[in-house]
């Protein structure tokens, strides 16, 4: 009966599929994407935020998100809070404008809304077409450069200088070797293929740290810490200041672009778009990361967004939306596991945050480095990101200079409505309101 029940939810005869081979490829999923459970409480914590609440946010968010595109949507695609964002969260909105993190959750929560608006009244393909690929390529190549300095930065590899802005840091100190050894075999192991290879580097690094007396063991398990200091703490006033709107672009515009990169992306590897090369229910997928990013902020963490880690599970065998329930579930079964997630030093996950970046910045091989025209804001988003420290100011720039660029060349009818209005906006707010 249980089993008829499922068969006809999931329609899992319909994608030659059965409940054994969902459980596996959830459980794959799950392992290649759980370093966000250490993760996330690590970068979202220097805000001020409180660490434990934080962590079960992280698994609450990721539960929700993976269960409304689970059982609504029936995709295989799991959900999390988004790493960028979260780092545009810490280093760009509250360390580097100043904004308290209780606003940086309302503008988290109004990027949501905004996203799942568009949803709803299917804009979000106009948007999608309307933004020229060399800035989308830009735009996730600088993320990745971002994290990239997030974590040099973090494990000391990266220091200031007063005559140079940056210098290298002293690579004897423990913290750098740690980080560096753990991105090493991290990498190693993703191209050997090895099943959640982050997950495994992190907790690697920790327990060599343990042993040689330079991180403490908090222990395993215990009952999840409480969520009170974050559960509703979003400031909606102050999300609505002015010099905040491009912040909540920001997080709409990355989120966006990078779920409708990543349902396609797995949907193709998995065989689910149909004879159109389109992708069914594409507005329940939407929504369902929609509402996982508003019910984030409303818990306690930055954007919740779909995972390209989930083509790990549909590489294993995973067509439907029960592999995104089986990650849900050991999401919720994580939250007992706050003491290891406590354990896990920063140049643990700067090693994991150097990899990611790698992964990000590989879009850059995917630019027309034959056109200048189009190469250029390519480079100006992708650098301005890290040296700004801001991913909405890369954003700024790369639009500034992709539609300045054209213009002076004479290729003026290249630039659509979207490009010019938002260039000029962008402009308005460097000249009146920086």
């Amino acid at each position: 009966m249980l089993n008829r029940l499922i068969d006809n939810h999931f329609k899992l005869t319909e994608h030659n599929t059965s409940v054994k081979t969902e459980v596996i490829a959830g459980i794959t999923t799950f392992l290649t994407m759980a370093y966000i459970i250490f993760v996330n409480p690590s970068i979202l914590s220097q805000t001020g935020m409180d660490s434990g609440a934080v962590f079960v946010a992280t698994c609450l968010a990721a539960a929700f998100g993976c269960l409304i595109m689970g059982l609504w949507a029936n995709y295989p695609i799991a959900q999390a809070p988004g790493m960028g964002l979260n780092a545009f969260f810490t280093y760009g909105v509250v360390m580097g404008m100043g904004y308290s993190w209780e606003a940086a959750l309302g503008a988290v929560f109004f990027s949501g809304f905004i996203f799942f608006l568009l949803s709803v009244f299917k804009v979000r393909e106009w948007i999608i077409h309307s933004i020229p690929l060399s800035l989308r390529l830009g735009i996730a190549a600088g993320i990745g450069l971002f994290l990239a300095m997030i974590a040099l930065q973090n494990a000391g590899i990266v220091v200031a200088n007063d005559a140079t802005f940056v210098a290298l840091g002293d690579l004897s100190e423990p913290a750098a070797i740690y980080a560096l050894l753990g991105f090493f075999a991290i990498t190693a192991m993703a191209y050997l293929k090895v099943t959640g290879a982050v997950m495994i580097g992190i907790l690697a690094i920790s327990v060599l740290g343990m042993l040689l007396g330079h991180n403490e063991y908090g222990g395993l398990m215990s009952m999840p810490p409480s969520i009170a200091p974050t559960f509703l703490a979003l400031d909606l006033a102050g999300a609505l200041d002015v010099a905040m709107l491009s912040v909540i672009f920001a997080f709409l515009f990355v989120d966006l672009f990078d779920t409708s990169g990543t349902l396609v992306g797995v949907a193709q590897r998995g065989g689910l778009l149909d004879k159109d090369g389109k992708l069914p229910r594409l507005n329940r997928a939407m929504m369902s990361d929609s509402s996982a990013s508003m019910a984030g902020a409303l818990l306690g963490t930055s954007t919740t967004t779909s995972y390209i880690e989930s083509a790990a599970g549909i590489a294993s065998g995973g067509r439907t939306g029960l592999t995104a329930v089986v990650v849900a579930i050991l999401f919720l079964v994580s939250l007992f596991f706050a003491p290891l997630a406590g354990s896990i030093p920063a140049y643990a996950t700067a090693g994991a945050l150097l990899y990611v970046a790698v992964l990000m910045a590989g879009s850059l091989a995917h630019a027309n480095w034959e056109d200048p025209t189009d190469a250029a804001p390519v480079l100006i988003a992708a650098l301005a990101m890290p040296l700004t420290f801001s991913i909405a100011e890369g954003i700024a720039l790369g639009f500034i200079s992709y539609a300045a660029i054209k213009t002076l060349s004479g290729r003026f009818r290249d630039l659509n409505p979207a490009v010019i209005v938002l260039a000029v906006l962008f402009v308005l707010k460097f000249l009146f309101l920086d």
